[in-house]
């Protein structure tokens, strides 16, 4: 004869479910606790997403699926926000062991991190402008360039504000890409123009009053890339010490 056991299990399962509503609804999930960790997630997501101009403490709690009071237990204001974010993009950053012989190059690679960190988040770079770096992460990148520097035997004092140049310059060479990236998304903003149309206006220009901008219009527009940025980079790592006679 067959086992009676699955009809036995079979019953017994039946009975469970009799035992319990139909409509029981399963246990409410705990939500995760709010943290400065998930603060920062949910303001690089908005960021990442939306643009820096759509970071505000009201959309990053709607993010979090919470209340602004919730944030506020953790921060103080949108400045806190700010210095948490560029902090973030920090702690990304590798930082090379000094190298006298190789300062320049290394110099020219922690910048062009930054950088790629700054696009990365379109219009980010406005917040490091604004924020004072005591940051530790922040702080531990300005560490790392001036003990680049200072290795490459760079005085004390340029090095100092040869970082602080550096800084400014890779906020900003981010900041104009992140802006012009987003208008060329808008229809309505066609005064972006293309490199042959910039040419073409140039070359078009009145002879006596512009000469220089008519004759040199292809250099002035010319560049692919991080050309630019590399060329200006260059500008200010070259000459942080006087070449060997």
């Amino acid at each position: 004869m067959p086992s009676d056991q699955p009809r036995r299990g079979r019953a017994a399962r039946h009975a469970q479910q009799q035992q319990q509503p139909a409509d029981t609804a399963p246990a409410p999930r705990r939500k995760a606790p709010i943290t400065l960790a998930r603060i920062t997630d949910a303001a690089l997501e908005v960021v990442a997403a939306e643009g820096y101009d759509s970071l505000t403490v009201r959309r990053i709690t709607q993010v979090l699926g919470t209340a602004p009071s919730s944030l506020y237990a953790h921060i103080v204001n949108k400045d806190d926000i700010d210095d948490l974010i560029i902090g973030r993009l920090c702690s990304r950053i590798v930082l090379p062991e000094p190298d006298p012989a190789a300062w320049r190059a290394q110099t020219r690679e922690v910048c062009a991190q930054l950088r790629d960190q700054f696009l990365a988040y379109p219009g980010i770079s406005r917040a490091a402008l604004a924020t004072i770096p005591t940051n530790l992460e922040t702080l531990r990148v300005n560490e790392g360039l001036l003990a680049i520097l200072l290795a490459g035997g760079v005085e004390p004092q340029t090095a100092a504000w040869a970082v602080d140049s550096l800084s400014l310059y890779v906020c900003a060479y981010a900041l104009e890409r992140s802006l012009l990236a987003q208008r060329q998304k808008h229809q309505d903003h066609e005064w972006v123009l293309s490199r042959e149309e910039l040419v073409s206006r140039f070359e078009a220009l009145p002879a006596d009053r512009f000469p220089q901008i008519r004759s040199h219009a292809a250099e002035l527009t010319a560049g692919a890339g991080h050309d630019r940025f590399d060329f200006a980079l260059g500008l200010i790592v070259d000459n942080l010490v006087p070449p060997l006679s």
